[in-house]
């Protein structure tokens, strides 16, 4: 169903890939948008090891949801900051991509566990966590992508 690398020597392992979901930040994430253009956005994610699940927060309006209503499908484009090898000059990074199926969850415990889980990503101040957590859970959905496939690579730029 799903495409095999060409370049099999790049390959990077499952715990390679789930390592580069759980550390970054931020990805790409893209749905089947308006008149059959594809839309890509960047999202902060959280990787749940627990159930091997990605999730996002987003608002309870927009293109994205409009999309998610017509195809469930998506994928999911996560990089690393990548490095360069001594005396190189070509840049070398580690990406990962999932095919999977986007589902809405409205489940306010939920995504008050998660949006928490996500926030610890990006700072440790948690009296500013709780404030945010307090104020914008009534107006935030939860988004769940089960992985069908992940892939990753190395990818070099030379």
């Amino acid at each position: 169903m799903f495409r095999e690398m060409l370049r099999k020597k790049q390959a990077l392992s499952l715990d390679e890939c789930k390592e580069i979901l759980k550390t970054e930040t931020r990805g790409v994430l893209s749905v089947m948008g308006e008149n059959g253009y594809p839309y890509g956005m960047p999202m902060n994610h959280f990787y749940n090891e627990g159930d091997g699940c990605i999730y996002f927060h987003c608002g309870k309006a927009g293109h994205r949801l409009d999309a998610l209503k017509e195809n469930d499908k998506v994928s999911f484009c996560v990089y690393d900051q990548g490095f360069r090898r001594e005396n190189e000059w070509a840049w070398n990074v580690k990406s990962v991509i999932i095919f999977g199926r986007m589902e809405v969850l409205s489940d306010t415990a939920l995504i008050m566990d998660i949006c928490e889980k996500l926030s610890y990503k990006f700072t440790d101040d948690t009296a500013y966590i709780e404030k945010e957590l307090k104020e914008s859970t009534k107006n935030t959905l939860l988004l769940r992508l089960t992985p069908e496939h992940i892939s990753g690579k190395l990818v070099n730029e030379a």
